[in-house]
């Protein structure tokens, strides 16, 4: 069975597959709004859906993705007043990705990747794999790279993308750039005719508790996605696949397959 994915592989062949060195990537999303013309699992699927294609690229294995985040912020996210939007504490979450860590080490692992595709993720993330790092040991044998895969796209793409201006990645919460790459992976979970016309949203320089929800438009859209296009999904696409790829290649050494 010629599959990147952890969950379509019997135990023998997963096995098979990290003995040979391949690169494991745990995608790393939500489960949160993303207005009314995205799922909520767009960052999980997302995810998911850049890392096979790096997986395919280095004959590397992805596995299921974590589907809960850390809590939706107002100010890249909408917040935690949406329903639908499930969510982890910070603590929980790095549990979560330190207790992760750990088996996929155990497994055999030795060259990991979480690809985040939740904003609010990151340092949670980042601490789970410093908690199972210095869990394991210094003689553990275990590289992991953390990446953002929006990161990956290039100036010259974004400019081409936002003629009009990069409102910035916090704002593009369920925007052109997450519209665009469903369109591109996953067209049929995008309603075009639902897109509201919100945003940009406007938040002031520091934050309130309880949330104000009232800063945030009430599709959730914190920025229009109006203008979102396959094409433009795939130019992205094209670019976080390459750029992550060459980044594995460059920090793991392993080469790209022909």
């Amino acid at each position: 069975m010629n599959t990147v994915r952890m969950d379509n592989l019997s135990w023998v062949d997963y096995e098979a597959r990290i003995k040979a060195g391949a690169v494991v990537f745990l995608p790393c999303g939500a489960t949160e709004q993303h207005g009314p013309h995205l799922p909520l699992g767009t960052d999980a699927l997302l995810a998911s859906a850049l890392s096979e294609d790096v997986a395919r690229a280095v004959n590397g294995v992805v596995a299921p993705a974590l589907s809960y985040g850390y809590k939706s912020q107002p100010k890249c996210g909408g917040g935690q007043h949406f329903c639908g939007t499930t969510s982890l504490d910070g603590a929980t979450m790095s549990a979560l990705v330190r207790d992760a860590v750990r088996e996929f080490h155990r497994h055999g692992v030795r060259r990991l990747v979480l690809v985040v595709g939740h904003f609010e993720n990151q340092w949670f993330v980042t601490e789970g794999i410093e908690l199972a790092l210095r869990e394991l040991g210094p003689q553990a044998g275990l590289e992991v790279m953390r990446l953002e895969h929006w990161d990956f796209c290039r100036e010259d793409t974004l400019a081409d993308v936002f003629p009009d201006g990069f409102p910035g990645f916090a704002l593009e919460h369920a925007a052109v750039i997450e519209t665009s790459l469903m369109l591109h992976y996953f067209p049929h979970l995008v309603r075009l005719d639902s897109i509201p016309d919100d945003g940009p949203a406007d938040f002031p320089p520091y934050d309130m508790y309880p949330a104000r929800t009232e800063w945030v438009p009430p599709s959730g859209v914190l920025s229009s996605a109006k203008g979102s296009s396959v094409e433009k999904g795939l130019r992205m696409a094209d670019d976080i696949v390459s750029g992550i790829v060459a980044a594995v290649c460059h920090e793991f050494g392993v080469q790209a397959a022909q």
